[in-house]
């Protein structure tokens, strides 16, 4: 059990390194998206509140802030001391597989599909892939969940690659739906969890709630705005339901 835990510690290590790394990494990229406002020929173009920075930044802030506090908490346990011992670099094959599929799935979420797929059906099938593959720790559900996303990704991918090309046509959309639907209706047939149950609920609410909050409470920019479900939500909150309020 000492052994183990001396493990975890010192993988705790890691894994908290490579979180700062990536926030820091995406803080800095996200610098570039002005903040404060600008100023183009003496005129003010926005106020801070409504950068469309706000969101990434606080993003990221957060996934540094829980880095910094793992990173402490695994050197007060004493990881850091052992992180480059054979204890810290130990690595088994299921190990590997879990940390390999959660890379490859977050990579093709940001890289491949938030850019070029609705957003709302980008993160349901995100969503699900993660809590279906990785929450009983089974090597083939980390496969098959990987295999879910990383499909419709290289489509979305190479079959749009040019930003041109990100909104419309929604046939890539359409395949992530699909893949989504299929593997939630695949967990049902193999785990009756509660967990199961709740994750298509999850899967839904979270990023609508988001997206909603983003694009009509903050007025924030959204990912891929042409998408096919928020293309309708957005045109329905306009056309028929704000001018409820409006008149």
């Amino acid at each position: 059990m000492d052994k183990e835990l001396e493990m975890l510690r010192a993988r705790d290590f890691w894994g908290a390194l490579a979180l700062i790394c990536c926030a820091v990494f995406f803080l800095w990229r996200t610098s570039f998206i002005p903040f404060l406002g600008e100023n183009r020929a003496g005129v003010s173009g926005a106020e801070w509140y409504n950068s469309a920075a706000i969101v990434p930044f606080g993003i990221w802030f957060a996934m540094l802030l829980l880095g910094l506090v793992l990173l402490r908490i695994a050197i007060k346990a004493g990881g850091a001391k052992r992180a480059f011992s054979a204890v810290g670099l130990g690595w088994d094959r299921q190990e590997a597989i879990r940390i390999g599929s959660i890379a490859v799935i977050m990579g093709m979420f940001i890289f491949a599909l938030v850019p070029r797929v609705d957003f709302i059906l980008a993160s349901g099938l995100v969503i699900t892939a993660l809590i279906y593959g990785f929450h009983a720790g089974r090597v083939e559900r980390m496969l098959q969940s990987a295999v879910a996303v990383i499909l419709p990704g290289i489509y979305a991918l190479f079959m749009h690659f040019p930003q041109a090309e990100w909104n419309k046509p929604h046939d890539d959309d359409w395949l992530v739906m699909a893949a989504w639907v299929l593997l939630t209706l695949w967990m049902f047939a193999h785990d009756r969890s509660r967990i199961a149950r709740a994750t298509p609920w999850v899967a839904v609410l979270t990023p609508l709630i988001l997206v909603m909050a983003m694009a009509f409470g903050f007025r924030q920019n959204v990912p891929n705005r042409g998408g096919l479900l928020f293309s309708k939500i957005e045109y329905h909150y306009y056309v028929t339901l704000r001018p409820l309020w409006r008149n």
